[in-house]
């Protein structure tokens, strides 16, 4: 059996950035240990496949360990195939996740934008299980559905975190946000999920979720931007809207082939 593949860099401004996310095209949902398989030997932070369902695709999100509940720049980048490489002719691709519900991507103005479901979020304290794998406290915590964040005075403290990866893999989350208010932007953030399989992840836009309320209230705007600054980076625009937050980036398509299964 030969099954379609694509790799795309996600919220990237130029090939080689942001964060690349294979896609499969599916006729049919294939075995769950088959999906897995494939995520794990494309060994990329996401893999995402979609299946068509009526007027709107079917979407599930794989890391190399473990199924995920949400992941935003696999989103982008399975919206990306479907515009720039399947002919999808609409505006708006509608998405559905068994697991986060009604999602959408609409095409504008040389961005891709995501409209996912806004995180709550609820402060807690910072105790050693949750800050024993930084080298530098933070000055919050706030615990959210499926991550903890952690916020910090200054964009240099984030850049020169250093994640001790094993401490944070004890941690009981999807992984770890930490963030400050940028320089050039309104808010900077890094990413660790070594209990998902990626240590750091170079643009997390499921983290958004979270982030993108938070900023909000804290520099009173609406619309903010905002940069990962994992190695590879990654630039976004995000918008809070209530119970709704829309993420909007680029893409870049690195690889189109056929894996045989």
């Amino acid at each position: 059996m030969k099954q379609k593949i694509y790799q795309v860099d996600a919220f990237a401004e130029q090939l080689f950035s942001g964060n690349p996310a294979a896609v499969c095209p599916l006729d049919h949902w294939l075995e769950d240990d088959l999906l897995q398989k494939i995520a794990m030997e494309n060994n990329l932070a996401e893999t995402a496949y979609f299946v068509p369902a009526g007027d709107q695709f079917q979407l599930r999100w794989f890391t190399p360990t473990t199924e995920v509940d949400l992941c935003g720049h696999a989103t982008l980048a399975s919206a990306y195939v479907l515009f720039h490489q399947l002919g999808y002719g609409k505006k708006v691709i509608n998405f559905h996740s068994p697991r986060s519900g009604a999602l959408s991507v609409t095409k504008e103005d040389g961005f891709l934008t995501l409209d996912f479901p806004a995180d709550t979020i609820t402060e807690v304290s910072a105790t050693p299980d949750l800050t024993n794998g930084l080298n530098i406290l933070p000055g919050k915590v706030f615990k959210g559905k499926t991550d903890y964040m952690l916020v910090y005075e200054h964009e240099d403290q984030i850049k020169n975190i250093i994640p001790d990866f094993a401490a944070i893999h004890a941690i009981k989350a999807r992984g770890i946000i930490v963030t400050a208010r940028g320089k050039d932007v309104d808010f900077v953030s890094r990413f660790f999920a070594p209990q998902s399989g990626v240590n750091e992840d170079p643009v997390t836009g499921s983290a958004h979720t979270t982030l993108t309320p938070f900023w909000s209230r804290m520099l009173n705007k609406q619309v903010l931007t905002a940069k990962q600054l994992s190695a590879r980076g990654g630039f976004l625009k995000c918008s809070h809207l209530g119970e709704r937050v829309k993420i909007s980036g680029q893409g870049r398509l690195y690889l189109e082939g056929e894996i045989f299964i």
